[in-house]
């Protein structure tokens, strides 16, 4: 292992709600487990990370996430953390956070360490229509994208990027917490279509049309990297995503790390010529007809599958940050190639939906999301919670359809969610 500067905490920040991100439990091991205090900013202290053994302290997020809230939060757990402490690493989990931390930097100086990012700087990639602007500039390759104005226009854009196609909002950060609306989403129709533009004003950014690169086992690619203070970036790796939730547009179930020289090369030109500092989680998806590897998204901070890429000495991009922040030197990466990753609840759901293809337990060398032995609860307590929700939601159904219900007593068109599942999951069940 290398040799941390176990004086220094970390404190991991994620301003976005969601209680099932297992990118942060998955910080919290890893630093935690190397000897290092861990603080966490998260959507609540009785939610399942906050039960990681390795989290000395969970702070509840602002409830109206800001620049100044989140300054004034950072400075208040700085003053709660043990003296003499030097300044503690800041690790950015989601990328709203990202943003705000580099727009709070100079407030925050002298009390925790940070990349050398600007806001400008992690705007240009985070931003959807600006990421695609930027590739459209250094000429890399990205699905065809465009921007509508006006409904008529969005059908139109539609109609020439062919049906089905993905629908994203260029700032998924904004997107209102319960308004049922997914940074990300499938549409079939030009109804689909018009019926999302109309949502703009409650999305709070602009609704994205782009082309739909068929998806396959074999096509979803993702770069993980860490660029020290220096540009290089010597924890670099490739993993393949062999399951999504949902499938063809989430995050992913079962990731595994594989070789892939092309997507590692386009990453790192990119980054280069971007002069990007920090964690960057990058996802493509291949092109079969012609063979290029397309970039879909640039995430200013880890993924939340970063753990695939733990080496053999447990270096990833977030002990990477850490010790290259703290002045320490951050050896080569040393791949683990064949090396897996599940996040069983989204793996099992990805499972429901499409068994054809045999759900991949974690073998010897690779790891799971939620669960680990040394430290259960987290795991114990993501699943009460998703019970919790299921039962929930099964109990407002089953109110619908008792009120849906004719005096024949069949249903009249009763829509139904699988847990966890965005609009584009729903069904409808209809007369036969």
């Amino acid at each position: 292992m290398p040799s941390f500067d176990t004086r220094v905490p970390a404190v991991l920040v994620r301003l976005d709600p969601n209680p099932f991100h297992h990118g942060t439990l998955g910080a919290a091991r890893s630093l935690g487990r190397a000897g290092i205090a861990v603080h966490a900013v998260v959507e609540s202290p009785a939610g399942p990370v906050a039960r990681s053994r390795y989290l000395r302290g969970a702070h509840p997020r602002p409830a109206e996430p800001s620049p100044a809230e989140l300054t004034r939060l950072l400075l208040r757990i700085a003053d709660r953390l043990a003296e003499p402490s030097p300044p503690a690493v800041l690790v950015p989990l989601d990328d709203i956070t990202a943003l705000f931390l580099a727009e709070c930097r100079p407030e925050l100086a002298g009390r925790y360490l940070l990349p050398d990012q600007s806001p400008e700087q992690l705007a240009r990639v985070a931003d959807k229509a600006r990421l695609a602007e930027t590739c459209r500039s250094l000429s890399v390759p990205h699905p065809r994208t465009e921007l509508p104005a006006g409904p008529d226009e969005a059908a139109a854009m539609a109609r020439s990027l062919g049906l089905p196609l993905i629908a994203k909002w260029s700032r998924p950060w904004l997107l209102p917490a319960d308004g049922g609306l997914r940074g990300t989403t499938i549409v079939g129709s030009l109804a689909e279509v018009r019926e999302l533009y109309a949502r703009t004003p409650e999305a709070g950014s602009r609704l994205l049309l782009q082309e739909l690169l068929p998806p396959g086992r074999e096509l979803d690619w993702f770069f993980e990297g860490y660029v020290d203070s220096a540009g290089g970036c010597s924890t670099g790796a490739t993993g393949r995503k062999e399951r999504s939730w949902p499938a063809g547009a989430g995050p992913t179930a079962v990731g595994r790390w594989t070789a892939n020289p092309a997507v590692d090369g386009i990453a790192r030109e990119l980054i280069a010529a971007l002069g990007y500092r920090g964690v960057c989680d990058l996802d493509f998806r291949l092109d079969p007809v012609t063979g290029a590897y397309h970039l879909l998204d640039f995430n200013p901070r880890p993924g939340a599958h970063f753990r695939l890429f733990a080496d053999r000495d447990g270096l990833d991009v977030v002990r990477a940050m850490h010790l290259d922040l703290t002045g320490r030197p951050v050896p080569a990466h040393q791949p683990v190639y064949g090396r897996r990753f599940v996040v069983e609840d989204h793996a099992a759901l990805s499972w429901l939906t499409s068994p054809r293809r045999r759900y991949a337990p974690v073998r010897r060398g690779g790891e799971a999301a939620w669960f680990a032995a040394d430290d259960p609860r987290p795991a114990l307590a993501m699943l009460r919670t998703r019970l919790s929700r299921l039962a929930r939601r099964g109990a407002r159904s089953l109110r619908r359809l008792l009120r849906t219900t004719g005096r024949k007593g069949r249903p009249r068109g009763v829509w139904w969610t699988l847990p966890g599942a965005g609009p584009s999951c729903r069904r409808r069940n209809v007369r036969r």
